[in-house]
């Protein structure tokens, strides 16, 4: 699906209309324009599925690590920052940090498409909850794992600037596949920073 900047401009300008405001004067002239293009970065993702990405970002190595019989030993990747845009407002979901964390199933992932995954599907009409999952799933179709864990925290401008206003309120979720759901010592191992191996009995 490709993103319709004409569209785009012809109805922002009959937005700024709406408002009560002359899209010709100096100020605005240049707004649908500017608009369309910004759209046509920031929802980057909309015009590929989770299918796509699993195969865009699609480059794994042989996880050639000789691990201790039974253990499960975590990759995990914290703080990436991302933004989105509510679907429900289209507001702006700022400050977020993105941690995912996996078990590696023979295969392991580069570090940076993990980074270009959270962002990419971040590019898209979204619900913060709905992030965590397509991230869980594209890292699942690629590394073949379905031990997959992300955090999400993020700060909401529906939350924040407008409505309620409460900007110091934060909004977190959690998203567990596999073996996080029913392994807690994983989870809490991910919050407290200590990424040793975990046994399983």
């Amino acid at each position: 699906m490709a993103i319709d900047k004409e569209a785009i401009k012809f109805h922002m300008r009959e937005i700024i209309k709406a408002l009560g405001d002359n899209p010709e004067r100096e100020g605005l002239k240049d707004t649908p324009d500017r608009v369309a293009r910004m759209y046509e970065e920031v929802f980057e993702g909309m015009n590929y599925t989770n299918d796509d990405l699993a195969v865009m970002f699609d480059k794994t190595f042989e996880d050639d690590v000789e691990y201790e019989t039974d253990s499960k030993d975590m990759v995990v990747v914290k703080d990436i920052d991302i933004f989105s845009y509510c679907e429900h407002h289209l507001a702006l979901m700022y400050d977020m940090k993105v941690t995912v964390a996996y078990i590696p199933a023979g295969r392991v992932i580069g570090l940076s498409k993990i980074a270009r995954i959270a962002d990419m599907v971040s590019k898209r009409l979204q619900l913060q909850e709905r992030i965590g999952s397509d991230i869980a799933e594209v890292m699942q179709k690629i590394t073949g794992s379905e031990d997959v864990a992300v955090l999400i925290e993020g700060s909401h401008s529906c939350m924040t600037a407008r409505g309620i206003k409460k900007p110091a309120s934060k909004t977190y979720t959690t998203t567990l596949r596999g073996i996080f759901k029913s392994e807690q010592t994983l989870l809490s191992s991910i919050y407290r920073g200590e990424y040793e191996s975990i046994s399983s009995n």
